[in-house]
């Protein structure tokens, strides 16, 4: 019929226009309109069920007024649906849907035997797959609007615990504090010390992004497998914290104490020296571990050696175990190296080197940087014989992290 097809034409224009309610009433309108049939004819041309094409001729009958006039008013204040129609809410057909998901996210759930999760990890549908196998029908997506409705997201690992403090954490902190600040008002040298991150030479991908034109990425290696010719890279600093200046040495070796000394001593004859003619001694601030480890005989004894050529009294001071971050070169050096060769594939020792060198800050850092291709092997022991030729005077307060070595 001419008129279904109408019906159909006004039906396609309007239906996205209107709500719910106004698509009822309108297709209760056009069946009303056409009197007896009307039902049918309105489902075949617009597709709506005839449950919902009787559902809106009955809300046009009850808006009508006493006249029989339809009552403009009741058609801005009806609801546009029906009390209790709709699809019930899952948590109101499944009441123990959210305890039991409470229960899987729950913190103390990781790793108890008694937890369904046991050891898994908590995505969406790892959590939809233990709730079905409670009994509940749910999917994933409905997981996670449940999870964001009681304020649970995503989060990550956060690194605030420390391991085990020494009693007299803070107390070195003030020693360290105390002896750098009296060092500094006597004008005299004071460097932290550390090596940084070992890295790959060669085509590698490293970590963040730089502006290149668009569609032109460089090109990197698949895979992190070792070149054998180019190795690593071992960047060892030297910062000087009265100068915000720094000495970086890139070794091609192992790190080793050696190595360790031998960049401070590069760093004293090329840039200290000059920078502190009258300097009577060098105060060095270290972690507690690795190639410059308090217990670390190697380290005590070449720094004996340099104590010697330069003269200077050297005393060190390491930081408890545990709070490297508090070391000066970490987040006045190292941290704006990565930042400056961000993205950029250290494709060779040469180009680590230019790229330390040309690291800058706003305060003025300057940065010296070179390749130390000596050889550094690893495993050299300390007789006692020659580690009691070493003139070290250790401090009272924690002489095991505090002490001077003296150059005879």
């Amino acid at each position: 019929m001419a008129s279904d097809s109408v019906i159909g034409q006004r039906w396609e224009v309007m239906r996205n226009a209107l709500d719910e309610r106004q698509r009822r009433l309108l297709v209760g309108i056009e069946a009303k309109v056409l009197g007896r049939g009307g039902v049918s004819a309105v489902a075949v041309a617009t597709g709506v069920s005839r449950t919902t094409i009787m559902a809106g001729l009955s809300e046009i009958e009850a808006m009508k007024s006493p006249s029989g006039t339809v009552d403009q008013t009741a058609i801005q204040t009806t609801s546009t649906r029906q009390a209790g129609a709709g699809r019930k809410n899952i948590l109101t057909k499944d009441e123990t849907l959210l305890p039991d998901l409470l229960a899987l996210v729950d913190s103390t759930t990781r790793g108890d035997p008694e937890s369904p999760l046991r050891w898994t990890c908590k995505s969406l549908r790892n959590l939809a797959d233990e709730l079905k196998a409670l009994g509940h029908t749910v999917s994933h997506v409905v997981v996670g609007k449940l999870l964001k409705a009681q304020e649970y997201s995503l989060q990550a690992n956060v690194k605030v615990l420390e391991g085990n403090q020494s009693p007299d954490r803070n107390a070195q902190f003030e020693h360290i504090n105390a002896a750098v600040s009296a060092a500094l008002k006597a004008n005299q040298p004071v460097i932290s010390v550390d090596t940084k991150k070992k890295e790959l030479v060669g085509e590698y991908k490293n970590a963040g992004q730089e502006w290149l034109a668009s569609g032109e990425p460089v090109k990197v290696k698949v895979h992190d497998f070792i070149d054998k010719e180019l190795g690593r890279a071992n960047p060892y600093g030297v910062y000087d914290l009265g100068a915000d200046e720094a000495w970086v040495s890139v070794g091609t070796d192992h790190d080793t104490s050696a190595f360790a000394v031998q960049t401070i001593r590069r760093w004293w004859f090329s840039m200290g020296s000059k920078r502190y003619p009258e300097a009577k001694q060098l105060v060095i601030t270290a972690d507690g571990g690795g190639s410059n480890g308090h217990r670390v005989r190697l380290w005590k004894l070449e720094l004996s050696r340099l104590a010697q050529e330069t003269g200077l009294d050297i005393e060190v001071h390491h930081f408890p175990p545990g709070t490297s971050k508090w070391n000066k070169i970490e987040h006045r050096l190292f941290s704006f190296i990565t930042m400056n060769w961000r993205g950029r594939p250290l494709v060779s020792h040469e180009v680590i080197v230019n790229l330390i060198a040309s690291t800058k800050t706003r305060s003025g850092l300057k940065v010296r940087a070179e390749l130390d291709n000596a050889q550094y092997p690893k495993g050299m022991t300390v007789s006692d014989a020659d580690f009691a030729t070493i003139k070290i005077e250790r401090n009272e307060f924690h002489g095991d992290w505090n002490y001077c070595i003296r150059p005879g």
